[in-house]
C-alpha cells in the first residue's frame, strides 16, 4: 500500500478508516494499524474468530467491532503507547479487566509494546464476552 491510499492515523496514531461492515475494513484497519501494533491487532483478531467463529465484524468511528445478532461485545482502539481492547459488558467478565470506564459496564485491557501478552486470559474474556448480550451502538 503506498503513503498515498494508506489511511490517515489520528493524533492518538488510531487509523482513520472508512466505515463499513464485514472483514474487509476490519482488516484494512489492522494493516493501517502503526509498528508493533498491527501485530497485536492480528492477534486480537485471531483470538475472537477461533473461539467465536461466526463473529459479525464492523468498523464504526474508526474502531473495528465484534459482535453477534444482538450487538457488540468487543472493540479495539490505537492510542500513542498502547493498543485498547473494550470489553462492552467487561464488569460481567471474570476476573474483570483492569481498567475502568466512565460507561457503566466497560472495561479495558490496553496492551503496551512490551507487555507479554496473557493469551489463556484474553481468550476467557472473549469466550466470556461472546456468551453475554452484546451492546447496540
Amino acid at each position: 500500500m503506498s503513503n498515498a491510499s494508506a489511511p490517515k492515523l489520528l493524533s492518538s496514531t488510531n487509523p482513520q478508516i472508512t466505515k463499513g461492515d464485514d472483514n474487509e475494513p476490519v482488516q484494512a484497519y489492522i494493516a493501517a494499524m502503526p509498528d508493533w501494533k498491527s501485530a497485536i491487532g492480528r492477534r486480537i483478531d485471531t483470538l475472537v474468530e477461533q473461539v467465536f467463529p461466526t463473529v459479525r465484524k464492523a468498523v464504526k468511528w474508526n474502531t473495528p467491532l465484534y459482535g453477534k445478532e444482538d450487538g457488540w461485545f468487543l472493540a479495539m482502539y490505537c492510542y500513542k503507547k498502547y493498543v485498547q481492547i473494550t470489553f462492552m459488558q467487561g464488569t460481567s467478565l471474570t476476573p474483570v479487566p483492569p481498567f475502568t470506564s466512565k460507561v457503566e459496564g466497560i472495561r479495558y485491557l490496553n496492551i503496551h509494546e512490551d507487555d507479554q501478552l496473557d493469551e489463556a486470559q484474553l481468550t476467557d474474556w472473549i469466550r466470556q464476552a461472546s456468551k453475554l448480550p452484546g451492546k447496540k451502538l
